[in-house]
This record gives structure tokens, C-alpha cells and sequence, in this order.
């Protein structure tokens, strides 16, 4: 397939704020996990919570989309220079002429959480100040986005769980090459709520402790909230920017929640990728693994990979930084690979104490300085949606 280049991005995670700070704290294994102290849920687990979302309310000309997903998304718009980067483009190419394709799960659910608390009991009526449309609606970030942004090009959402916002850089290439747009933002903003936290609760999902991906005695995830931005155009000539080199995509269907215990359409995934940027398993020097430290979701990967790429190919999660942040995991995991290129450092597991020996990929338990040329990052949804990317440095 014809690469794509990311000309500018950012990110906003429980870890760090910007590229920059992001790039140390992977490098000095400083993670973001806390106890979960969210609102007044009461759950035995530690999550990924992303400071000063509360202090930080939209502007005026974009009040109607109010919630803490639009809160979190303007504040990664507004880190690395990324909104003047996308200004810029915007004159080149006209606002009509950029899409956006944003990935998220929950969208504003936590708006429609603090309306049903403060329903009219007695007509049981939401209050008139919530408005779904531009809060819970799974629009409403693609949308806010494009009017933070100025831009009127096609624009969507996508909603596949886990892979949702990895999926968008297929769904952003694809647009490109039928001529509908000439740049894309790709994206994904997921934040923190009732819903999902009791939820994944409900499932037996969450562990009490810091997610240990890879760990004998790993024991489920820690829910996080993140958001992530990348400006995709057609590669300028001499620039040294990383590309996207690759996509593949699957949905195996397996169970509602649980991934092929073969990992069948993990492995699809990464062939379809493998396929597009026309490369072979040993081209990739490291996978950023789905890797949510849960049992069956470890082990299925962990097949996949080393069936396809064998036991050498360093890989690692990065889930015990950030928690999992569901539908902006593959953005989020994205410019992790971005900074792997870029910066020439490979993240650790972290948490990963002692390693299951019924696994066998070569996952890193420390940070490696390493020289890459060429990565890949998986995401993994409920359902069996998904998305394998390959990312490149050019030439």
C-alpha cells in the first residue's frame, strides 16, 4: 500500500502529558497508576486517571459539547503544537479537505451518568441541561474535534472497542486513497466513568493490584483514560517523518469477550498488515502487544505472536503505564511506537515480575536503547475486532 506520513502528533495519558514527557517516562519506567480514587466509586482496583480534566471546561463556542471526553480531547489538542501543526495543513490543503476519524467507546457516558443522578424522580426526567447529542452520542468527540479544529471534511467515528482507534488510521487511508480527503486527523479519546468501571468489575475483569501484563500471576486489567491525535498526509518529499507503512484487520468472532484461545484473528490481523507493507515477520523490530494482563487475552496473544514472528522479536505492553484505556488504546499505543522510532526507545512490561513460562514471546522487562526501523502495534477488541499497524521510519 502507498504510506501515509504522521507529520505531528500528541497524546494525554495518566503517564505524562506530551510527546516529550511521554518519551521519559517510558524510558525511566514511570508509570500512572493509582488507586482508584474516581468520583465515589468504591472498587478495590487501581486505575489510569488523567490529571486536571476537572479544571479544564471547554470554550464558549463549543460549551453545548460539555462533558469530561471533550474535556479530555481538547486537552490533547492543545499539547505539542499539535492544533498550530494542523492549522497550517489547513491552509494548504482547505478545511474541506482534511477528515476526521476519531476512535472512542465511551464517548461522554459519564454526562448521562451525572444527568440520571440528578433526574426528576417523581416524572423520572432527565435534566433539560443534558443533552446526549453532543455528550454521549459516539459523534459527539468526532464532532467536537472538527469544530475545535476548523475543519469541514468528512468525518467519523468509529466504535469498536478495544481497536477502535486504530482502526481509524485503515478507515483515514482508505478516504485518502478514494480522493475524499487529502489529510486526515486520526484519533481517540476514551475517558474514565461509572459504567466502565463497574462494568469490567461485573465481568471479573479488574485486578486489585497494578496490571501485570505477561505475569505468572497476572489477574485482569486496570481500567485507564487517555486521548491521542496524528496528522496523516501523503509523504513530502525528503521529509524523515515516521509513515504508516501498514494496516490488516480481522474480526474473528469468536465470544462476546473473550479472544480465539488459537488467536487466530490476532494472527489475521498481523498477516493482512504484514501483507500490505509487503514485509516479511523478521522486518519487524518490535510489537507494542495488546497485552491487557488478563489471562486468556495474554496467552491467545502470546500464540499469535510467536507463531507468526517466533521468540526473538522484542515486544512489550504498555498497559501498566496507563492502565487500558479501551478505545483510545490503539491511538495511545500508536505514538508509543511513534516515540519507539523516533526517540530509539523500546518501553518495558511494566509490573512484570515473573514472566509465565507458559509464554514464550520476548517480552522486555526493562528498557532497551535500541535503533528500530520498522514496528508494529496490535489492538484487540471485545467481539474479535481486530487491528494490526505497521509503522516505519522512511527509506
Amino acid at each position: 500500500m502507498n504510506p501515509l506520513q504522521v507529520s505531528a502528533y500528541t497524546v494525554v495519558s495518566a503517564a505524562a502529558r506530551g510527546v516529550a514527557e511521554s518519551s521519559t517516562a517510558l524510558r525511566d519506567g514511570r508509570g500512572g497508576l493509582r488507586a482508584c480514587d474516581f468520583e465515589d466509586a468504591s472498587l478495590p482496583t487501581w486505575i489510569g486517571r488523567v490529571d486536571g480534566i476537572e479544571q479544564s471546561p471547554l470554550p464558549e463556542r463549543l460549551a453545548e459539547y460539555e462533558c469530561r471526553n471533550n474535556r479530555l480531547a481538547q486537552l490533547v489538542l492543545l499539547q505539542d503544537g499539535f492544533s498550530e501543526t494542523v492549522a497550517a495543513a489547513r491552509a494548504r490543503y482547505g478545511a474541506d479537505r482534511i477528515g476526521v476519524f476519531i476512535g472512542t467507546s465511551t464517548s461522554g457516558i459519564r454526562q448521562t451518568e451525572i444527568a440520571y443522578r440528578e433526574r426528576n424522580r417523581e416524572h423520572n426526567e432527565l435534566p433539560a441541561h443534558f443533552r446526549f447529542r453532543y455528550t454521549q452520542n459516539i459523534f459527539s468527540v468526532g464532532d467536537f474535534t472538527r469544530r475545535f479544529l476548523e475543519l469541514t471534511g468528512p468525518a467519523m467515528v468509529v466504535s469498536t472497542a478495544c481497536s477502535s482507534s486504530a482502526k481509524v488510521f485503515a478507515a483515514a487511508w482508505r478516504h485518502i486513497q478514494a480522493g475524499l480527503c487529502d489529510a486526515a486527523i486520526v484519533g481517540g479519546v476514551d475517558s474514565l466513568c461509572l459504567t466502565t468501571l463497574y462494568g469490567f468489575n461485573s465481568l471479573q475483569l479488574v485486578s486489585s493490584s497494578p496490571c501485570r501484563p505477561w505475569d505468572a500471576q497476572r489477574d485482569g486489567i486496570n481500567i485507564g483514560e487517555a486521548g491521542g491525535f496524528a496528522l496523516l498526509e501523503p509523504p513530502q518529499p525528503g521529509a524523515t517523518a515516521v509513515q504508516l507503512a501498514g494496516y490488516g484487520e480481522s474480526s474473528d468472532a469468536y465470544h462476546m469477550s473473550t479472544p480465539h484461545p488459537e488467536g487466530t484473528g490476532a494472527i489475521l490481523a498481523m498477516h493482512h498488515a504484514l501483507d500490505a507493507a509487503q514485509l516479511a515477520p523478521q522486518a519487524i523490530d518490535y510489537i507494542n502487544l495488546h497485552g491487557t494482563a488478563t489471562a486468556s487475552n495474554d496467552a491467545a496473544e502470546d500464540r499469535a505472536v510467536t507463531e507468526l514472528f517466533g521468540t526473538q522479536t522484542p515486544c512489550s505492553s504498555t498497559k501498566g503505564w496507563t492502565g487500558h484505556t479501551l478505545g483510545a488504546a490503539g491511538i495511545l499505543e500508536s505514538v508509543f511506537c511513534f516515540i519507539a522510532l523516533e526517540y530509539g526507545v523500546l518501553p518495558a512490561t511494566l509490573n512484570l515480575q515473573h514472566k509465565d513460562p507458559a509464554l514464550h514471546a520476548n517480552v522486555l522487562d526493562a528498557p532497551m536503547e535500541h535503533d528500530v526501523q520498522r514496528v508494529m502495534t496490535n489492538s484487540f477488541g471485545f467481539g474479535g475486532t481486530n487491528c494490526s499497524l505497521i509503522f516505519a521510519r522512511p527509506g
